[in-house]
């Protein structure tokens, strides 16, 4: 009994090994680079790799500013109000849109769209009038209502997603056992919406925590100022920006949203994409 021996095509052999020939080439390029980058580092005169000695002053210019404090407490106050209010009234308008039929709902689906697509710019004037009519500037009250009417469009657009992919089927099983129909929503669908309020609610942090322009224009007045606006204090015009009080103020602005961040982010990674597609 004869044993056969497979052999590899001539013609794979050659592929294969080419593949290995620019692959190592590949490599002795980009070894090459490095190398280079590094003897440029290395012969550039009193090359600085870390800031030592270190200092501390310009956090201790930032907490010693005036208006700090009361920067920071607009800005968490805003912020926090916004996150709450418009997550919810976004949820509340997604689940109309997505599980009722009612008069105009098109219009507002379309509606909700061409909104986005406004620049800001465009209403900060009317905006502004609006708000002094009502006496509604250098108020927290006015800032956090310019706010939500912009976070609003996006937050329920991608929340209707959310609720569009739960099944019917779901809520109908539990009013049938026995749950009514709120009862049933909020122990079915509710806990499953769940990845798209934690995500729409980063969105609506980051986008009130951030904020410039609408905070530079309501809040006009010095004890008024959100943080980011506040920041702004270290540009002294003729003595030129403190940059280095200009570093510390927002690496304090950034710790907020990072700390925010790391307690979501287990659902902000399916909440991203779980309402993007209708199945």
């Amino acid at each position: 009994m004869t044993t056969a021996v497979l052999e590899r095509p001539p013609e794979t052999t050659a592929a294969s090994q080419e593949v290995i020939r620019r692959a190592r080439r590949r490599r002795r390029l980009r070894r090459v680079g490095l190398n280079g980058v590094a003897v440029f580092v290395v012969q550039s005169p009193n090359p600085t790799f870390l800031p030592f000695p270190g200092t501390l002053e310009n956090f201790r210019k930032v907490f010693e500013r005036p208006y700090f404090w009361d920067a920071l407490r607009t800005s968490l106050i805003v912020t926090l109000s916004v996150v709450v209010i418009a997550v919810f009234v976004a949820f509340l308008t997604a689940v109309a849109l997505a599980r009722f039929h009612f008069f105009g709902r098109k219009a507002l689906i379309i509606a909700v769209i061409v909104v986005q697509m406004v620049p800001q710019e465009a209403l900060i004037i009317s905006l502004f009038k609006v708000l002094d009519g009502w006496k509604l500037t250098n108020t927290i009250i006015g800032l956090s209502l310019t706010y939500i009417m912009f976070v609003l469009p996006f937050t329920i657009w991608v929340l209707r997603g959310f609720v569009g992919n739960i099944p019917r089927e779901l809520e109908e099983a539990a009013i049938v056992d026995g749950a009514t129909r709120l009862r049933a929503f909020f122990t079915i669908t509710f806990p499953l919406v769940a990845p798209g309020l934690v995500a729409t609610g980063v969105f609506a942090f980051i986008q009130a925590w951030n904020d410039f322009l609408f905070a530079l224009v309501i809040m006009n007045r010095p004890e008024n100022q959100t943080l980011p606006v506040w920041v702004q204090a270290f540009n002294e015009g003729a003595k030129g920006t403190d940059w280095g009080g200009v570093m510390a103020g927002s690496t304090i602005m950034a710790i907020p949203v990072i700390i925010f961040f790391l307690l979501v982010q287990r659902w902000v990674a399916g909440g991203l994409t779980a309402g993007a597609v209708k199945g």
